[in-house]
């Protein structure tokens, strides 16, 4: 299969800032090097002095929270972060391939990158890739799928099947997630990826 991800590349004019005046909620920054999402902002005047912004930032590579304060005359870069809506494709152990539907570029995602989120992706699936300076640097699965359940755990004899009693499944993905009893081999699920539990019985 051919492989091509010259298409991904976005060319960039000069540098761009934001103002600390304008840090807000979901913008992308380069702070300390790396790319950050500003989860939250906070506007401070304080009755003497100078105000000044507290930030909350997400760092995009190692997705450490942290909390810093900046004057109302500082700025910051704008991280050249480019989202795109993909579908995988296969993987060869290594590298994770998606492509793009609307051009049919294909794209290589090392599986250090996938990294957990591999037990949430079928082939034909859709997600989330993102790139900084035109080099993938994370995934996001959406937030639901329906994956085939391939083994349960063996229950006590007497289990009683109510809401609270569950047992663990193992999916096609090769993710483990606790289910209801009733839940069987062969039984569709939906699970939400976000917090890895399972959300009901498709079939």
């Amino acid at each position: 299969m051919s492989y091509n991800q010259k298409s991904f590349h976005i060319n960039r004019g000069c540098m761009r800032i934001y103002h600390s005046n304008n840090f807000r909620s979901g913008r992308k920054i380069i702070f300390e090097n790396e790319p950050c999402l500003i989860e939250s902002s906070e506007f401070v005047k304080p009755g003497k002095g100078q105000s000044f912004v507290r930030v909350k930032l997400r760092k995009l590579l190692t997705k450490q929270l942290i909390e810093k304060t900046f004057k109302s005359t500082d700025s910051l870069e704008i991280a050249d972060i480019i989202e795109y809506t993909l579908s995988y494709l296969y993987n060869d152990g290594r590298f994770w391939y998606f492509i793009n539907n609307n051009t049919f570029e294909e794209l290589s995602v090392d599986e250090k990158i996938i990294g957990v989120h591999k037990k949430w992706l079928l082939e034909q699936d859709t997600c989330i890739v993102t790139l900084w300076n035109n080099q993938p640097i994370s995934i996001t699965p959406n937030n639901f799928v329906n994956l085939k359940v391939i083994h349960v755990q063996a229950t006590l004899k007497g289990d009683t099947i109510n809401t609270s009693s569950t047992k663990l499944a193992t999916l096609s993905t090769g993710a483990i997630v606790r289910v209801p009893l009733f839940i069987q081999v062969g039984s569709l699920i939906k699970v939400d990826t976000r917090s890895g539990e399972y959300v009901s019985r498709i079939k």
